[in-house]
């Protein structure tokens, strides 16, 4: 099934966001970008490397997955997956053989293949309103001019250390937010957490005048207990757009963390053995497949789902599901 079978992980995928909108759709879902770590031992596993695993909050010999979630108020589960290809692999013909990596796959960054994603994700047709992610995207200008470009509103992960134009200036975000009154501060709840709503203290400013109907903000979050300790995000969409709604993009970066860890210990997306590219590829999508399948049984079960409209004639939507 995983090695010789003869079936494509991408016509799969395909089948996976076809259900998942089907069930689960709405116009302001959240698309969610994040990666995650696989831990490894040897060299032989496709892509694996010495290279920094979130998963383990270190540097560790690992596989990195980078995966795009889809986050509505009826559930939260995956539409899509790559594999992070380090440069050397890219570059080891040997390597890339024994692996079976197709000729035509290059080495990409993180923020690459999260626009691969998004760029199927909206030529698919799938609705949504809002994207997000974390530093590590939201850092990425290529990404971020690409977003904008396709006019696709997000609120993406900053740093202190990221520079803005303020005005006629270019300035460190931890500068602009050095300078901010105690009075501008607004306490927003971004959702519930493990011990109630997660409440910081908020600031939006605006960057720049808009520009063709889309303007820029910086958003500051703190803990009024820690109030030196500022985090910074980048967000970008309609001038009307209130504070509240971005608070809760913000706050829907946790779906796929949460994703990942039902995933690993619901449906064993990180349980496998499997060294080439293909064995990844279509090990990881018949676990989102799994997970996509009991995320919307859960929300069935509560109700959160219509029921789904009839289809013509009584044929599915695609035979391969």
């Amino acid at each position: 099934m995983l090695g010789r079978a003869a079936w494509s992980a991408d016509a799969v995928r395909d089948d996976l966001r076809t259900y998942v909108v089907e069930h689960l759709g709405e116009s302001d879902a959240v698309l969610v970008l994040d990666e995650t770590g696989f831990l490894k031992k040897g060299t032989k596993s496709v892509g694996v490397a010495r290279q920094y695993s979130g998963t383990a909050g270190r540097v560790e010999n690992c596989q990195i997955g980078v995966f795009l979630a889809y986050a509505t108020g009826r559930g939260r589960t995956f539409l899509d997956r790559e594999l992070s290809l380090p440069r050397a692999w890219a570059a080891d013909p040997a390597r890339r053989a024994g692996a079976g990596i197709p000729e035509e796959v290059p080495c990409a960054t993180k923020p690459q293949l999260a626009r691969q994603m998004l760029a199927r994700a909206r030529a698919a047709g799938v609705p949504w309103g809002w994207g997000t992610g974390d530093s590590v995207y939201g850092s990425a200008w290529r990404l971020r001019s690409w977003l904008e470009g396709q006019r696709l509103s997000a609120v993406r992960g900053g740093t202190a250390q990221y520079r803005l134009f303020t005005g006629r200036t270019r300035e460190w975000a931890a500068a602009v937010g050095g300078r901010l009154a105690s009075d501008v501060w607004r306490r927003r709840s971004c959702g519930a957490g493990r011990t109630g709503e997660r409440r910081y203290d908020w600031v939006r400013l605006p960057l720049g005048a808009p520009r063709g109907g889309r303007q820029r903000w910086l958003l500051a979050r703190r803990r009024r207990s820690e109030p030196a300790a500022v985090a910074y995000d980048l967000g970008s969409g309609p001038p009307d757009t209130p504070l509240e709604q971005l608070v809760q993009v913000v706050g829907t970066r946790r779906a796929i963390a949460a994703s990942v860890k039902t995933a690993n210990g619901e449906v064993g997306l990180d349980h496998y053995e499997v060294r080439s590219w293909h064995g990844w590829y279509r090990h990881l999508t018949l676990a989102l497949v799994a997970h996509a399948y009991l995320t919307v049984l859960r929300a069935a079960a509560v109700g959160a789902l219509q029921p789904p409209p009839k289809k013509r004639g009584g044929r599915p939507t695609s035979r391969r599901s």
